[in-house]
């Protein structure tokens, strides 16, 4: 790993609604490094999905975003649409949580890689493309017989491997995987896990991977970011985070997880906050074990409790 590829700093991605703002993210600060994979994890509607929009500039009209978002030290915020469209598939790449609903049910796979390639250079011929389009599925192991079926002939596994392929088409440096297993078996999981895995090294590119599930994390990552509320809680190695976490929902999400020796069930007390009305001071206070009346009034910054482990709460060293 090399330099910074992406950084975010203090940013805000707001949705304007008839009740007032929902603040998705709000004051996120990361980096992510040239060939390195962060995971993003937390529970639903913590503003996981929000982020990766963000920085594909996917954002619905009339989002506010604010704060500092930059790609090799370009700034993102505030492109021009033909601008990010030009970012996307040179630059940037996403993997959507369900194929389905991305590919073009009248549309064959060929067709798909076609009109993908060449929204990016109409000098390239369909050939050319098609050419490519083989050589990226049968990456994937998906067979070269196979490119002028329809989506709906695959399976959910085979379609998410073309959504992959069409991903990597023009060699991104940065793949932003949003749950890309999700809607799939332990078994066909593991297969694209191993995949994104495998076209890390291969194609020397960076992956921010979103997900809800630890185990994906602790497979896949060299860091972590949990989120909670649309703020990072905590961020750091995923060794570190895992076997000494710092903020108390990251503890709690931990101790949530089934593995071969649970007996009991344990969960987190209470519900996410509405992002409408975000509680003030610490946004996980209602729900922490630990909390006390500085949580109630002020926010947490986030600090280097430990090397490259950072966490977002005012008692972070008795955990230590």
């Amino acid at each position: 790993m090399t330099g910074v590829i992406l950084e975010a700093r203090d940013l805000q991605v707001h949705y304007r609604t008839k009740r007032g703002a929902v603040r998705a993210v709000d004051d996120v600060s990361f980096e992510l490094r040239e060939g390195e994979t962060l995971g993003i994890v937390g529970e639903t509607g913590c503003g996981k999905s929000t982020l990766g929009k963000a920085i594909l500039g996917l954002l619905p009209p009339g989002t506010e975003v604010h704060g500092s978002l930059t790609l090799r030290g370009r700034p993102l915020l505030g492109l021009r649409e033909a601008e990010y469209r030009r970012l996307r598939g040179e630059e940037l790449a996403l993997i959507f949580q369900d194929p389905m609903t991305r590919l073009d049910p009248l549309m064959t796979i060929r067709d798909h890689f076609i009109e993908t390639l060449r929204s990016h250079d109409r000098s390239i011929r369909r050939e050319d493309a098609s050419r490519r389009a083989v050589q990226v599925l049968q990456s994937m192991g998906v067979p070269a017989s196979r490119i002028d079926y329809y989506p709906h002939e695959f399976s959910g596994g085979m379609r998410q491997r073309i959504m992959i392929a069409m991903a990597l088409a023009l060699n991104p440096k940065l793949l932003v995987a949003d749950e890309p297993t999700t809607a799939l078996d332990v078994i066909v999981e593991a297969q694209i896990l191993d995949i994104l895995l495998d076209l890390r090294k291969a194609y020397r590119m960076s992956l921010l991977l979103i997900t809800h599930n630890l185990g994906v994390i602790a497979e896949t990552c060299d860091r972590v970011g949990v989120m909670y509320a649309g703020q990072i809680a905590e961020i750091g190695p995923v060794e570190d985070v895992f076997r000494r976490p710092i903020h108390p929902y990251t503890q709690g999400l931990l101790a949530s997880t089934i593995h071969m020796h649970t007996k009991d069930l344990h969960s987190i007390d209470g519900m996410p906050p509405s992002l409408l009305e975000p509680p003030p001071g610490c946004r996980f206070h209602p729900r922490c074990p630990y909390a006390a009346d500085i949580c109630q009034r002020e926010v947490p910054p986030i600090v280097e409790y430990r090397t490259a482990q950072s966490a977002a709460c005012h008692f972070g060293k008795d955990f230590l």
